[in-house]
């Protein structure tokens, strides 16, 4: 039996499909990212399922029991909000208390679980501290404890990182995750941003305009994304028009411009266009007779890369490059691109976009 099952599930504002059918099993333990654009639908599914949006129709089922006609406040899940929500009244032990003191556990148990939830999070020492006395990072830990120290069933995270700064978003993550792994709650998260999805989740749910574009692990969906959506939206790509495959001498071949491969994959015949991530390209002197030739017009540095930007016969390419001590081909200088064939995705043209 799925811990978490998401069966149809449905919210229309009016005219509006917020979230059209969606279809979710989620198991026991598992860490699961909900990605996508504002306004996907991400957020909806996680209200639907915390008990604060009423779905329109379909079923939400968490280890057989159906929580449609459950108040949120009995469903025992844990919530962290974009704002954290923290009582600005209260100290931070006061903040952790709250939900048990609201479930009437007693007082000694709820000092000892309070301790040992900000323990978990790593604040045993600030207990007494007001919520106005810590930093961002610190905030969040807070309300990560008090989201805990319920031992909830489940636990939401509805874009918890995004008030952080870089930096410190990235700390956190590490740090969620380890907690996670910790005390091993099923974790659903909402997010927009695909670093964070791919850093923190075991599997991502990527959504587009209500629905399911593609479900996997991380380096499934971004190596092989299913829908030109998915390929576009998780990391960089690039998208070559114009290219044909044909048959010829008996084989198939893949022509883009005047750069003529020899297909060793499955591919239709006829227009087609390919995809390909950035770091996925390799680049040769102008002079090289293999792959698509262009002149480099923007040179980037950005610490662990180099950003290229090529023009080609095809367009404008990116081309990202591991910085490794050497400078990447300057300004104005001809090159050729070329990938592997393993790297690239082939799309009849019409469906492309």
């Amino acid at each position: 039996m799925q811990f978490l099952a998401l069966d149809h599930l449905r919210k229309s504002y009016g005219d509006h499909v917020a979230v059209a059918g969606l279809d979710l099993e989620v198991e026991r333990g598992e860490f699961v990212a909900l990605l996508g654009p504002s306004g996907c639908g991400k957020t909806t599914t996680l209200q639907m399922i915390a008990g604060f949006v009423e779905p329109s129709s379909g079923a939400i089922r968490l280890e057989g029991r159906d929580l449609l006609g459950i108040k949120a406040n009995a469903r025992g899940l844990g919530v962290v909000f974009q704002s954290y929500a923290l009582f600005p009244h209260m100290t931070v032990a006061e903040n952790v208390a709250f939900g048990l003191q609201m479930r009437r556990i007693p007082t000694r148990e709820r000092g000892e679980r309070v301790v040992g939830a900000l323990a978990l999070v790593g604040l045993g020492l600030y207990a007494h501290r007001f919520p106005r006395q810590l930093s961002g990072g610190q905030q969040q830990r807070v309300a990560l404890a008090r989201a805990l120290v319920i031992k909830p069933a489940m636990l939401l995270l509805d874009e918890p990182l995004s008030n952080l700064d870089a930096k410190l978003r990235e700390e956190m993550q590490t740090e969620l995750r380890d907690i996670q792994r910790t005390v091993g709650t099923t974790t659903i998260l909402v997010t927009h941003d695909q670093g964070e999805a791919m850093a923190l989740a075991d599997r991502i749910v990527v959504m587009n305009a209500g629905r399911i574009e593609q479900v996997g692990q991380a380096h499934e969906v971004y190596e092989r994304p299913a829908t030109p959506f998915v390929a576009s939206f998780l990391g960089k790509t690039n998208v070559f028009a114009g290219a044909r495959v044909a048959l010829e001498g008996g084989g198939r071949t893949l022509r883009l411009g005047d750069w003529v491969q020899t297909l060793v994959q499955p591919a239709p015949e006829g227009p087609v266009t390919i995809t390909v991530r950035p770091e996925k390209i390799a680049l040769a002197d102008g002079g090289a007779s293999d792959g698509l030739p262009g002149t480099v017009r923007a040179r980037v540095f950005q610490g662990t890369t180099w950003l290229l930007r090529v023009e080609t016969p095809s367009g404008l390419v990116t081309v990202i490059r591991p910085n490794v001590g050497e400078p990447a081909p300057g300004e104005g200088q001809a090159v050729r691109l070329h990938w592997r064939q393993a790297d690239a995705m082939l799309r009849p043209a019409d469906i492309a976009s």
